[in-house]
């Protein structure tokens, strides 16, 4: 039993050491081991601070902000695909709102910029909208645009 546990920490641990992982990622990973450990070595590593989903968030949507267009809403989808808790992610983007939403009025007009020499604006106005964007952010990056 002790064995099996610390064979199965080390892939674990290998596992998250080579990239960030949320609980429903090594869950997903691991699904055909013996649930009981698992679970058990992810309150160890919890603990251990190897896991917090709290950091996975915060890091997440920095890299997003340095490396994509996204509006929040697609932010939002990114990280609930991980698996991560609604609740968390939603008080994460209303604590730094402001900031969120600077970078989602700076996304829109870089989209705005990429397409507008070959579209038209309400091609674009619906192209954002189909991404997320909520309209009054559009609607005042069309408006810084002009």
């Amino acid at each position: 039993m002790e064995e099996e546990f610390d064979k199965l920490k080390t892939k674990v641990l290998k596992y998250i050491l080579y990239k960030k992982r949320t609980k429903n990622e090594i869950l997903q990973k691991f699904s055909n081991e013996d649930q009981e450990i698992l679970e058990e070595i992810i309150s160890y590593l919890e603990e251990a601070g190897y896991i917090n989903e709290q950091e996975y968030i915060e890091k997440s949507i920095r890299e997003f902000m340095n490396l994509k267009n996204l509006s929040l809403q697609e932010i939002q989808y990114k990280l609930l695909a991980k698996g991560l808790e609604k609740e968390k992610i939603e008080d994460y983007i209303s604590e730094h709102k402001e900031e969120l939403d600077e970078y989602e009025m700076k996304s829109a007009k870089k989209i705005i910029q990429k397409k507008q020499s070959i579209q038209e604006i309400e091609e674009i106005t619906e192209y954002l909208r189909k991404k997320g964007y909520r309209k009054q952010m559009i609607q005042k990056a069309i408006e810084d645009e002009e």
